[in-house]
């Protein structure tokens, strides 16, 4: 990754040694970078565990980074976002590795880097792009693939494309702890079946056209009745049957230099073993020169005796050698057609075998296949069943839970989940046929609508935290696995429109969320800015005749006094800084 200057002041080392600190703690976001984005020149931002907030005045950019962030997750670029006079935008990041993240980088056939997995994201003044995962170049399906895994970024330029159906699912089943399992098992019985049966009807009719050829190969190769290894056997045979004259003439001759002759080898042994003998008698160091040239002459007896035999074996048969040339010749015509050994060749025709087989047995295969493909249907029926009926009931709970937790952030809605089941086999997944979908009124009177159609960003943002503080609520009420979710969440002008205790609320819920996954937020009030425990300062100087933002990490005494800020505006009093300073003891 490109090394930068990073602008960021009081605590940058602090907030890198919490970083790594809590680096194996759970999964989060360490860094985020961009460069000639917007009105940002150079910036880098180092977060940490638990509850990263960022703030500023009106304008000063700090949405910025959550949509740099947005970028990087798969979101749609545009060359509006390059800092005039540059010739394009960079942003990056560095993410822990999640286990689903490693699985989508093996899957793509990119590298891992360690344990983390760091993205960049180019934007040039053409509109076009480049992305790379692990200094590896991607494409943004990549990104797109995995940010489920990494982070889910709320943020007001979004849409709830990243929120859809499957995401309401998902966290309908993390409240619940409801497990897809059985489900997935039996849907992937089912679907195997299925295909097999598919296969099978599509293949029916280039079956029968082939079987005229199958039937002659299996004929052809049965008639041989071919045997392993059979072709070496047989020119072994014909080597021997091919040069028996020689072959007797050479043992014969062996046989008689070896025992037979009058200076046969044994008759020599024979008469050195009976001198050594007269010596030994004598000199105890011939003893075991003795037991040497016995042994020796009993070895050359062993062999005479086995080149006679094999002398005697020999029989010349002009027959014989005749009827395996011609079986060598059969069988190296199978071996041309169907194989290069004779193994190959037995293979291919029990393959055809077992084809002729299906397409004579069709009608019984085929009946096998469809009870297959019933059974395994009604199984998943079962399964699905179950399923649908768990997660109603669990939809009933999330959406009573999910209702008293927005309205405690300075709304009035009535909130529903619904769970419909889609019973046509079109729609059947791994994770059962449900269609499960949020609705919101977010008026009196008015009727219930999805998700997608609330009023704001700053609506859709509290609506969103305080889900995902009713989904882990439930989550942490269950000693049972539960479905893994992103560890970093972030926020986008959560708190528009809300003030007093309602603020409070939505500090707190924050920091509820925050013990359990890192949460990125963006705010206006010093209610929430208590909260922190990384509270990062986005502000807009001019340098040069340009506008620049900067991003800074505040130690203690600096967070008082923006705190004080928040509360009072431009004149920070001593009042107001003591009251920031009671804000952040008491969200202790």
């Amino acid at each position: 990754m490109q090394s930068w200057i990073p602008i960021l002041n009081h605590g940058a080392a602090d907030a890198g040694a919490r970083s790594r600190e809590y680096a194996h703690n759970g999964f989060m976001l360490l860094e985020l970078r961009a460069e000639n984005y917007a009105v940002i020149d150079h910036a880098i931002v180092l977060l940490g565990p638990g509850l990263n907030l960022l703030t500023g005045e009106t304008g000063a950019g700090k949405s910025i980074l959550v949509d740099a962030l947005a970028l990087l997750m798969g979101g749609k670029a545009s060359a509006e976002v390059i800092r005039h006079g540059a010739e394009k935008a960079v942003v990056s990041c560095v993410f822990e590795s999640t286990p689903g993240a490693e699985a989508v980088l093996e899957a793509n056939g990119i590298d891992m880097s360690g344990a983390e997995i760091i993205l960049r994201r180019e934007v040039m003044l053409n509109g076009k792009g480049r992305v790379f995962v692990n200094n590896q170049p991607a494409t943004v399906a990549v990104l797109r693939q995995l940010a489920p895994e990494l982070a889910l970024v709320h943020a007001q330029s979004e849409t709830l494309s990243s929120f859809d159906q499957a995401q309401q699912r998902v966290l309908l089943d993390r409240f619940a702890a409801l497990s897809t399992e059985d489900v997935a098992r039996a849907h992937g019985q089912w679907k195997a079946a299925a295909e097999k049966l598919a296969e099978m009807e599509r293949g029916e009719q280039e079956r029968l056209q082939m079987a005229d050829l199958w039937s002659y190969q299996s004929r052809e190769i049965a008639d041989a009745r071919l045997k392993p290894q059979e072709d070496a056997e047989l020119q072994s045979e014909k080597r021997i049957l091919a040069n028996a004259e020689k072959l007797y003439t050479a043992a014969m001759s062996a046989f008689e230099q070896l025992y037979e002759g009058g200076g046969s080898a044994e008759t020599t042994l024979r008469s050195a073993l009976r001198h050594v003998e007269e010596l030994a008698r004598y000199d105890t160091r011939f003893g075991p020169a003795v037991e040497q040239l016995g042994s020796a002459r009993a070895m050359v007896d062993d062999v005479a005796e086995s080149v006679r035999d094999y002398a005697e074996s020999i029989h010349a048969s002009p027959e014989r050698l005749a009827e395996i040339e011609d079986r060598l010749a059969l069988i190296d015509r199978l071996k041309r057609k169907y194989g290069a050994t004779v193994d190959e060749v037995i293979a291919l025709g029990e393959s055809v075998a077992q084809r002729l087989a299906e397409v004579e047995d069709r009608e019984s295969i085929l009946r096998g296949l469809q009870a297959e493909v019933e059974t395994a249907r009604a199984q998943f029926v079962v399964a699905a069943k179950a399923l649908t009926d768990r997660r109603q009931k669990a939809a009933e709970r999330l959406a009573k839970n999910a209702e008293k937790q927005i309205n405690e952030l300075a709304m009035k809605v009535r909130f529903d989940v619904t769970v419909s089941a889609q019973v046509e086999s079109a729609h059947w997944t791994a994770q059962g046929w449900d269609s499960v979908e949020y609705r919101i009124a977010t008026n009196v009177g008015e009727p219930l609508k999805p998700l997608d159609e609330i009023a704001s960003g700053g609506e859709m943002s509290r609506v969103m935290l305080a889900l995902k503080v009713t989904v882990e609520d439930g989550a942490r009420t269950h000693q049972t696995r539960v479905l893994a979710a992103p560890r970093t969440l972030v926020f986008d002008e959560i708190d528009i429109g809300i003030g007093g205790r309602a603020a409070e609320a939505v500090g707190n819920k924050l920091k509820a969320l925050s013990r359990g996954q890192q949460v990125l937020c963006v705010t206006h009030l010093p209610q929430i800015a208590a909260f922190a425990d990384q509270h990062f300062l986005i502000e807009k100087q001019e340098r040069q005749g340009r506008t620049q933002t900067q991003v800074r990490l505040l130690d203690e005494t600096s967070r008082v006094q923006e705190v004080a800020r928040m509360l009072s505006g431009a004149v920070v009093t001593e009042a107001s800084e003591r009251h920031a300073s009671q804000m952040i003891a008491a969200s202790r």
